[in-house]
């Protein structure tokens, strides 16, 4: 069953990143273009291996920076969210304002920030949250709203009170819609960090980018950029498995409802 699972979940998308790294390498090869506009992935893993120990620094930077800003994001999506979860006033009032947020563009106020923080790590944490907060919010906000109005009713009418029927029933309902967020937001975080180190950071990857850049070589971007869509994907497959632990009861169901549909089950 493992492996029938590995040849269909993991099989196709390595298959499709390995025939897309060979036709890069080709079309590096064949085209005719000097290294400095487009170098091979061969190149490109020379560059990083040379410039190691700068990179992983920056790598780590980027980390703490992106790990921080989650946690903060994290917590005031959640605490937004039930907040508009428990009071129909602050509903009103904040899901406008939350939507209205979402038409600033954030590399537009990096500088802002940037002057009220100073240069370092404040303000790429500070963009970490601006990127995650919203989907964390409009997602688990979303879950909480979906709970069984049935099953409210019938905890209702047993005596439970508000915080009882939050507690057993809206908070477990809403749980999937959050890891749905969470998992955006995860996809976010690591490119937001770096856009903060690019603006206003004194390192990280951001910064080993922009210094690869000015410097003309070409190879150390492609290098930082695979570094940044490997620690994205590698804590986005960090959160699907939490989850997938987390709630073995809703994947379980989720799936017999498919097999039942597809009349497997």
């Amino acid at each position: 069953m493992k492996s029938v699972r590995w040849r269909r979940d993991v099989l196709p998308p390595l298959v499709l990143v390995v025939v897309l790294v060979l036709a890069w390498y080709f079309v590096a090869k064949i085209s005719g273009l000097r290294s400095f506009v487009l170098p091979t992935p061969v190149e490109v893993a020379q560059a990083a291996w040379e410039t190691k120990g700068s990179l992983l620094a920056a790598t780590g930077k980027t980390l703490l920076a992106t790990l921080i800003g989650l946690v903060v994001a994290l917590a005031a999506g959640v605490g937004l969210a039930a907040l508009v979860d428990f009071s129909a006033w602050a509903r009103r009032a904040v899901y406008p304002l939350l939507v209205i947020s979402q038409t600033i563009q954030i590399l537009a106020i990096a500088p802002i920030l940037v002057i009220w923080f100073g240069f370092g790590m404040a303000p790429t944490v500070s963009i970490v949250v601006l990127f995650c907060f919203f989907p964390l919010t409009i997602s688990t906000a979303g879950g909480l709203a979906s709970s069984d109005p049935d099953l409210i009713a019938l905890l209702r009418s047993m005596g439970a009170n508000r915080r009882q029927i939050w507690r057993m029933v809206r908070l477990p309902s809403a749980m999937p819609s959050f890891f749905t967020g969470l998992r955006m937001a995860v996809t976010y975080s690591i490119l937001a960090a770096t856009i903060g180190e690019w603006v206003g950071g004194a390192e990280g990857l951001g910064q080993y980018l922009l210094t690869s850049k000015n410097a003309m070589t070409t190879d150390r971007v492609f290098a930082a950029m695979f570094v940044i869509s490997l620690l994205s994907v590698i804590l986005f497959l960090l959160v699907y498995a939490i989850e997938r632990r987390s709630l073995r009861w809703y994947h379980t169901s989720h799936r017999k409802e498919q097999w039942e549909g597809q009349g497997i089950y």
